[in-house]
């Protein structure tokens, strides 16, 4: 088993035999599933799938306008290089799954169930996570996540390591021992639903920061003194 760890979190990576993988030209099969395969340089208006499987595989410089996956499956599966741009994908679940330097720019991933799933210096700008489930080991790493949303998750127990939070909010959801150390949590919004989460303690200042302006606090000795002529 490949591993990779990141503070207390450790993702299992698929384990990928290339001489076993054939190269296939299409992710839309017949019965639904697609298995031991190498997918690369497709540049397509629409990747639409629905209730299919995808096994053991390789998807490398993937290019599609529109991305619409619902009820599928990914167990053993890299992407790398891919542009996805804002995918629906919904109602799925991800098992040993990589994504390495891939574009999800105004992506919603909804009502998925993540198990050893890593997020790899991605674009996830503006991205909605919705409801996403952390059944194993989840991490972001070196990704750009950007005035992205999170709402309704459980990511218990995952890790967002060194990556770009600006402007990021987290809605309501389960966040205990979310891992957020190593990041700059001075723009995050909803701080207030960041229950029990993992910082070290040099972030203390940051959080305290995100929650002033989430409050838009006012200090005393910003305000104005009134003049005595303007007492009534």
């Amino acid at each position: 088993m490949k591993n990779r760890a990141f503070g207390r979190v450790s993702v299992t990576l698929p384990e990928l035999d290339d001489g076993y993988l054939s190269n296939v030209t299409s992710l839309d099969h017949p019965r639904g599933a697609v298995q031991e395969f190498r997918y690369a340089d497709a540049d397509l208006r629409t990747l639409d799938l629905a209730k299919a499987g995808l096994s053991a595989g390789r998807i490398t410089r993937l290019r599609a306008e529109r991305v619409h996956l619902e009820e599928v499956r990914a167990d053993s599966v890299e992407f790398n290089g891919c542009d996805l741009g804002a995918a629906q994908w919904t109602d799925s679940k991800l098992s040993r799954v990589v994504f390495r330097d891939c574009k999800l720019m105004g992506a919603t991933l909804s009502r998925l169930t993540l198990d050893n799933v890593l997020f790899d210096g991605c674009k996830l700008d503006y991205a909605t996570f919705d409801q996403i489930r952390a059944s194993g080991p989840v991490v972001f790493t070196k990704c750009a996540l950007v005035e992205s949303t999170f709402t309704g998750c459980d990511l218990s127990r995952a890790a967002i390591d060194q990556c770009t939070l600006r402007r990021a909010e987290f809605d309501r959801g389960s966040y205990k021992e979310l891992d957020l150390r190593g990041n700059d949590l001075t723009t995050l919004r909803g701080v207030g639903h960041l229950s029990k989460v993992i910082i070290d303690r040099g972030q203390e200042v940051e959080l305290t920061l995100a929650l002033v302006a989430e409050l838009g606090v006012v200090f005393g000795d910003e305000l104005d003194d009134p003049s005595p002529g303007s007492r009534g």
